[in-house]
């Protein structure tokens, strides 16, 4: 695990994939038991990635410290931005997607739906094709709201699936090829804006290093 940045109220991480971000259940392997051991500190959760996508996470080491990150994530002063491999599209190469989604908890899986009614959100996202390989390109993406696979079924919803990501539909590949790239935040204690960002170790993505 590699650790970007820590000090007595944060501590700023890339996580691997195949790892829970919150609290996992007994047996299983998540980023708050490892942080914890490595910190030697309570370590506090203040967003998520799926289990399945790696990338730029900050964990809170106080509950005053959870708290301010946490209410930057709802006032959305804390800003994201990810890396995607979807097929190619002329019509999609730069612009915004907002639907609303529903997510159902019993399928493990969000939906675009058409109406509001409970448990429907909105989703809005920007993103924008960097790069063009064969039939695929790079998708830099900055969310505006942080659903649950937003990105994925946003993309997927317009047949431009995640590579790898057969829940939605996405062509057959070794892992979802979907990173937390950049994480940019105000420090909960001096309010100093901060930004990080990590490049993505999967060869899914190495076709547009060059």
């Amino acid at each position: 695990m590699k650790i970007l940045f820590q000090d007595n109220s944060i501590i700023v991480c890339v996580k691997p994939r195949g790892v829970l971000s919150q609290q996992a259940g007994e047996g299983q392997d998540s980023m708050i038991q490892k942080l914890s051991g490595l910190c030697d500190c309570e370590v506090f959760p203040v967003h998520r990635l799926d289990k399945e996508v790696g990338g730029v996470m900050v964990y809170a080491k106080t509950k005053a410290a959870a708290a301010s990150l946490s209410a930057q994530v709802s006032q959305r002063i804390m800003q994201k931005a990810y890396l995607a491999v979807a097929p190619s599209s002329a019509k999609y190469t730069e612009g915004s997607m907002e639907d609303l989604l529903f997510f159902d908890r019993q399928k493990n899986k969000s939906f675009v739906v058409r109406r509001e009614r409970r448990g429907v959100k909105k989703a809005l996202l920007e993103y924008k094709s960097e790069k063009t390989c064969s039939d695929f390109s790079l998708y830099y993406i900055k969310l505006h709201t942080g659903r649950t696979h937003q990105i994925r079924v946003q993309f997927a919803s317009r047949k431009l699936p995640l590579l790898g990501d057969r829940k939605y539909g996405g062509e057959a590949n070794d892992c979802i090829a979907l990173w937390s790239y950049e994480i940019e935040f105000n420090h909960p204690v001096t309010g100093e804006r901060l930004t990080f960002c990590e490049k993505p170790y999967d060869e899914c993505f190495t076709a547009f290093d060059k």
